[in-house]
Order: structure tokens, then sequence, then C-alpha cells
């Protein structure tokens, strides 16, 4: 290389630090505009970072970099989600405490990073870990449990009894888990749960007031699943339960209650409470059979099977139109956590309940026909008119929705809802490594919060990390832990606190709040403060939070501002996703495949710059694009280029004040436009392509004018920062800005980006027959002139007098001739 790229880089990154270049002003006195540019923050693994990370953190500091040359007061922090289960499951088989092997993890990735030179400001550094961020995390959580929102229940979940653990859906693969591979079963257990589900209008209607991806936006919206419709009670047969003096009634959901003559059996999902009572002898064996194998699924399992499966419960239900007797069934494409985990089924008209019937035998009725009366073949999903419908006979779609629930609600056996697919977030688990929840239980089946000046609850060490063969989390065992008696216990005796611990997602779900304000110890962010910084300007990181963290994220600020606490509805203003970086096999870089490159070596051999610049540079941002070594060649010669137009091999200083060729002098108030503006939408590629061919043009015309060298080291500063703050201090400038990373963008004269001379295709009576080369504003007279010049269009024109002319200067020129 041109130069030594180990001793610049390590330079800068130190006198970065000791000058404190990008510590972030103080929202109560400065004067400047804000940018917060953000990303996701890492769990800290101890594999490591490796260059599919640089994909993701990249991005945010060119915009960092380019948004402080602009004068904005800008916040970059990074920190840590650093509560997770690698860590825990670390600790069960060595017995080292998580905290210890996080903190290496940490020491580790905070290393990388600095060693990329991204412009964060350390002093910022949060770890949800640390009990000086959870305690604010334990905080939030009281806030929602005073305001309703958290609550206890019974819930299925998927349980490992070789784990002793609660696993996520995602951990789960072909009914095992994915550490380990052993089996998983679905087993009730009571948990704690967070009513996102108050918020479901909300958190679909604000999503029209952020800059967000459309897949996002609309990935968000069908997670939500907001429908309209009606709850249609169905009641079952009394032959079902002989000895109840009570009639029994199955609740159902749909979207669809035009459609309900054509209901010819009803599904149950199997965790259905209803089953405990309605199946009669005959049948008990095999739904109870059928129960137990469905316990061994997860729910992306069930969902995604393509075979359908299910068991004749027995029983039957009323319609309520028709006073029909049809079959429930119970079957596990029906969830339990969506709707009313029953559904009624109308197989002419759903594809769904077609194939299941089709699978069962079950009777196939149609109820709707296409509009020109002659009819599908079944199942016929289209929309139409009713047929065998009673009282909906020849109505429309629309018409007989709305009639249907009018009958409803006469008959009193349903009412008009709206509903929503989001469920309430399940919030505990039963591990160690986690936020201890700040509850406490008494005897008298009172639960309190603890005071906010007992928070917070720390984590305790423990002895035994697994938890109980029961599912207890293991803070179920220490004694010293579960006793309360602190100041909530008033009259009610001594508490037990509570063992389950929050899950991931809790600290991520607020963490770019105490960015903000990261140091105060009285509350996880000032008012004011927030209310300078949020919403964050730039959030950046993978499509695969679309549904989870964002979604959270979105609920808790929406929470905290019902509060009063925070001055925004909406965290994260733009989204961006940044593309996978593919291992050199195609696939998704991992540790498991083998496939991961590691930044460290790369730096070592061609420096951090080169680096960050190829990584930019291997395609657009939000694509995905597969790792290729042979590229970094090209991105290192641009840069070596870069530094021999302006010092020699003996590092003496060549670049001077010669005068600028007025071509070049156009191109580079063209390049300095196109680069700001290709940063400000984030085509990095692009904007670094236009930096090459303007360094072409410096080597053609054998230009070393300091007039064009200065700002385009300022164009490629926030790329390439290393080598463009050692050229800014040998040229000299350093004077008027120790840092070219705070130095002011470079400004451009909008007259000389504009082309003077310009292509235009000559037509003759409309067909092209020649290109020219003209003034922009040329005359008329001068453009036919220079037209007539080419031969093309001396034959074209044959000699015959021009009869007319359309110009549009700079645009159109079509000579009209007599035939």
């Amino acid at each position: 290389m041109a130069y030594d790229h180990k001793a610049i880089d390590s330079k800068w990154q130190k006198k970065w630090d000791e000058g404190q270049a990008f510590k972030t002003e103080d929202a109560r006195t400065t004067k400047k505009p804000k940018y917060y540019a953000l990303d996701m923050f890492p769990y800290p693994s101890g594999y490591g970072l490796h260059v599919g990370h640089l994909a993701s953190y990249t991005p945010t500091d060119i915009m960092a970099r380019f948004k402080r040359a602009q004068g904005f007061n800008v916040l970059h922090p990074m920190g840590y989600d650093s509560f997770g289960l690698p860590a825990e499951q670390f600790a069960i088989q060595t017995g080292i405490h998580p905290a210890e092997t996080t903190e290496k993890a940490i020491a580790s990735f905070r290393s990388t990073l600095k060693t990329m030179g991204y412009s964060f400001d350390w002093s910022r550094e949060v770890s949800t870990a640390d009990p000086n961020f959870y305690k604010w995390t334990q905080f939030i959580f009281e806030k929602l449990f005073e305001k309703g929102l958290a609550y206890q229940k019974d819930a299925p979940v998927n349980w490992c009894p070789e784990l002793r653990t609660v696993l996520a859906n995602d951990e789960v693969i072909d009914g095992k888990s994915e550490r380990g591979g052993h089996p998983v079963i679905k087993v009730p257990m009571k948990q704690w749960m967070l009513k996102i589900t108050d918020y479901a209008e909300r958190l679909i209607a604000d999503l029209d007031k952020v800059n967000w991806p459309e897949r996002t936006v609309e990935a968000q919206r069908n997670w939500i699943g907001k429908s309209e419709g009606a709850n249609v009670t169905f009641e079952v047969a009394p032959a079902a339960n002989p000895g109840s003096a009570t009639k029994l009634h199955l609740e159902i959901f749909t979207t669809r209650p035009d459609t309900l003559f054509g209901v010819t059996f009803m599904v149950v999902s199997p965790e259905h409470p209803i089953l405990k009572t309605i199946v009669p002898a005959a049948n008990q064996s095999a739904v109870s059979e059928y129960q137990a194998k469905s316990a061994t699924k997860s729910d992306v399992e069930r969902k995604s099977a393509t075979e359908k499966t299910g068991v004749f419960t027995g029983a039957y239900a009323v319609n309520p139109f028709s006073g029909k007797q049809v079959p429930i069934w119970t079957a596990d494409y029906v969830m339990m956590d969506y709707g009313t985990g029953a559904i009624m089924a109308v197989p002419g008209h759903d594809e769904r309940d077609f194939e299941f019937a089709q699978a069962f035998k079950i009777p196939v009725e149609r109820v709707l026909e296409s509009k020109d009366g002659v009819g599908a073949d079944l199942p016929f999903t289209g929309d139409g008119k009713l047929v065998n419908s009673g009282f909906l006979n020849g109505l429309d779609k629309p018409a007989a929705i709305k009639a249907a629930i009018a009958e409803i609600e006469k008959r009193k056996t349903g009412t008009k809802v709206t509903q929503y697919k989001l469920r309430d977030w399940l919030f505990s688990r039963q591990r160690y490594w986690g936020e201890p929840f700040p509850l406490v239980h008494f005897p008298n089946g009172e639960i309190k919060t603890v005071p906010v000046n007992e928070l917070p609850v720390l984590l305790p060490n423990v002895a035994d990390y697994k938890p109980s063969e029961k599912g207890e989390s293991p803070l179920a065992r220490d004694k010293d832990f579960l006793r309360y008696a602190g100041s909530a216990a008033g009259a009610g005796g001594e508490g037990r606190r509570e063992t389950d611990t929050m899950p991931g997602s809790a600290g991520s779900s607020w963490y770019f709040l105490r960015y903000c304000d990261p140091h105060n110890d009285d509350a996880f962010c000032d008012f004011e403060t927030q209310k300078y910084w949020m919403p964050v300007d730039l959030y950046v990181g993978g499509p695969e939070h679309s549904v989870g963290h964002l979604l959270y994220a979105r609920f808790w600020q929406k929470v905290l501002f019902d509060a009063g606490l925070v001055s925004t509805e909406e965290p994260f203003q733009k989204l961006a996703h940044q593309g996978v970086i593919l291992g050199t096999d195609g696939a998704r870089m991992s540790k498991s495949r083998g496939n991961v490159i590691n930044p460290d070596d790369l730096r070592e051999k061609v420096g951090a710059d080169v680096l960050r610049t190829f990584v930019m540079f291997l395609g657009p941002m939000s694509a995905d694009k597969p790792w290729q070594d042979q590229g970094i060649g090209g991105v290192q010669r641009f840069l070596d280029r870069l530094w021999r137009a302006c010092v020699d091999e003996n590092g003496t200083v060549i670049a001077d004040s010669s005068a600028v060729p007025e071509e070049l002098n156009r191109l580079l108030h063209k390049t300095i436009k196109k680069v700001g503006e290709d940063i400000e939408t984030m085509n990095f590629n692009t904007g670094i392509s236009a930096l090459m061919i303007l360094l072409n043009e410096v080597y053609k015309t054998n230009c070393r004018s300091r007039s064009v060298l200065k700002p385009m080291l300022q164009m490629v500063a926030p790329f390439a920062p290393h080598m463009a703050e050692e050229l800014w201090e040998k040229l000299g400038y350093a004077a008027e800005s120790p840092f070219i990373s705070n130095a002011p963008w470079p400004t451009f004269d909008s007259a000389l980006t504009v082309d003077s001379v310009v292509s235009i295709g000559v037509q003759v009576n409309g067909k092209v027959r020649g290109v020219i080369e003209i003034e922009k504003d040329a005359a008329e007279a001068d453009a036919v002139s220079k037209a007539l010049e080419l031969s093309g269009v001396q034959n074209a024109v044959g000699g015959k007098p021009i009869d007319k002319v359309i110009y549009k200067a700079g645009r159109i020129l079509n000579l009209i001739v007599k035939n």
C-alpha cells in the first residue's frame, strides 16, 4: 500500500479519543440542530463481529460524519443487548457467571468497533445487564403494571424438559430445541403478559407518521392484522353434554358472516378449554392422543404444515342461521392465541377449509356464485352473489355482510367487532440471566411493585443456573432473594419476590432513550433532553426485527408517551435495513456454517479505510451482496492513488496552488453535489463511484491543485476517515479544523453542476439521423446549421427545403421535410 495503514489507523483512533472528537454536545446548551443516528445494538456473543456486521454499522457512521460536517449536533452511540440465553447456557455448562463471559464479549466487540474507526460517542455506552441500566427497565415495567398493562395468566409455552427452560417459537425446530436437539412440548405455565393489544389500533394508524421501508410497514400491518367482522355464538348440541343443565356455547370470529349458511363443520384448537366438557367418552381417547401430539409442535410448524390433521370430537354445534347441526373437530391449524381459538368452516369458499373437508370427507356447500351467475369450481373464493342462503339470497358481498350482522345482533347470537391478529406479549422467562421483575407476592394474593427508591432489584449470584425440574427460575432456590420485608410489605406481612425474569426484548424496547441521558441517576432520561433528541432520525438494522423489536419498542414508547414521560409517540422517524453480506458459499454468514469472514484479519491486511469503503462499494445498501475478496483490490488502488495525488513516495506534499482546468472544476462541483445527495439517500456505492471518476480526471489532467484535493479529502472522509485525517494534517489544514471529521462539508456552485454543452439527437421527419454536441441554450439557427453538417442528416434531407423545425433548446431537434 502507498501508506502505512496500521500506523495511521492507530494514530487517529488515539487522537480522536484524546480530543473527544465525537463527543455529543449537551442538549441543554447547544445551539445546533440535532441528528440522532442509531444502530440496532448487538448481542455481545463470544463469536465476536464478522464483516456482515460492518454492513450495518458503517452506513450510520458515514451518515453521522456527514451530518457533523453539515453543522449538526450528532448523537451516534453504541451499547450492548447483553442479557441472553447463550451466556446462560454457557454458565450452566461451565459454572462461569454470565456477567463474566458477557463482559469479555463486550470488550472484544468494543475493540473491533474502535479499530474500524466508528465515530461513536463512547461516553454514552450502555449495557442492558448493567444494574444502572436495568433499574430503569424495572421502572418502566412498573409503569406498565400501574396502568394495568401487565398481568399473569396460564399460557401454552414451548417447554424443553432437558434444558429446563421455555423456548421461543424460533428456538424450536421439528419439535426439538434448536440448541441440543432435545424434545419440546407445549405445556401451560403461568406467565407475565403485556397488553400490547390495547395499542393495536394506534400501532397501525401511526405507521403513516414514519419514513420506513414499505415492506416493514406492511409486515407490521399484517402482524397486527386488523380485520372487521362479527363474533358469532354457536350453541353446542345438547346431545354432547346430556348431564349439563346449562347450554354450552362456542364463540367464533369471522370476517365473512355472509357465508354462515355455508358452514358444514367447526374446528377448535387442541388447547381449547371446551374440549374438557363436550367430548363424549367414546371419543376421549382419540382427542387426548391428538392433543398430546399437537403439544410437541411449535406454532410455526402448525401454521406452515401442508398436511391437514384433525380429530372429530363427537360433539356438534347448531348453525344460528340454518339450525343445522354441524360436527365439531379439533385441528392444530387453529391456534388458541388467535381469535377465540375456534373457527366456523365454510369449505365451499375457503381453500384451507376445503382441503380439510376433502381430507376428512366432510360435505361442501355453495353459498356464493360468480357475478355472471355461472359459478366457478369450488372452492370459489371470489366475490359474487349469495345463493342457498335464505334471507341473504341475491345480495352481493358488502350488502350480505351488513344484513348478516344486523340479523346476528337482532337474534342476540353475536355482535359486530373489530379484531386483531396481534396477541399479548409473553413477557416472562424461567431463566436466570435477565432483569428481575420488581414485583412482590403477598400471602393475601396481592401483588405489589417495589418502591422506586428500592430499585434496582438486583440479580443475585446463584450456585446453580439451571431452572428447576418444574420449570421455575433458578431465583426460586435463593431464599435470601425470595424473602421480601421492604416498605411495600406494609401490613401485608413478609412477601415473596417474583422469580421469573424479563425477556431479552425488555432492555431493547427503550435503550435508545437512555442514550440521550445515560448518566442520569434520577430518571431514565431528562424530559427536555429527550425532547431535543427524539425521535431517532435514522435507525439502521436487519429486517428480521420487523415484527419483534420494532413493534415492542413502538409499544413501550406509546406507553411512556401516555404517562407523560416522553414527548413523541414514535421512537424511530426513519428506518433503513442493510442487506445481508453472504458468505462465499452464497449463504448468510454464521459461525455454524463456517462461512464467517473475520474483519480483524482483513483490517490487519488492508486497513480499516479500505475495508469500510469496500463494504459500502459492494452494492446498494439494502441489497443482499455476496462477499468477493477480489474486489478489495480496486478500492485499495483508489485510496492509494488519492494518497499519491497529495504526497510523493517520501511523504512530501505535492499538492499545489495551480489553477483548476475548467472541465475538472465543473466535475468537482458536480461530484460535491452528487456525493452529498448519495450520502443523504444512502446510495453509498454510487457516491464512491463518483469519487473514483473525479480522481481519474485529476490524474488525466495532471492537476494537483489544493482547490480540488481539499474538498475531495472532505468527501472521502466519511468513508475512509483515517487516511483523510492524515492527509488533512499533512496538507496543513489542521489549523482550520483539528480534525477533518469536524470540518464543514464543501459547498458547490449550482451553475457549475449544469452542463453547458449537451448531446441531442437530430431527427428528420421523426427518425433519428445523428447526434450533435451543442451549447445547452443554443439558438435554433445554430442548432439547424450544426445538424446539417452531419452526413446522415444531409442524406435524409436530400437537398429538399426544410418545411418546419421543431426545436427545444438542449432537448429536441426535428427537421420536417416534404416528401
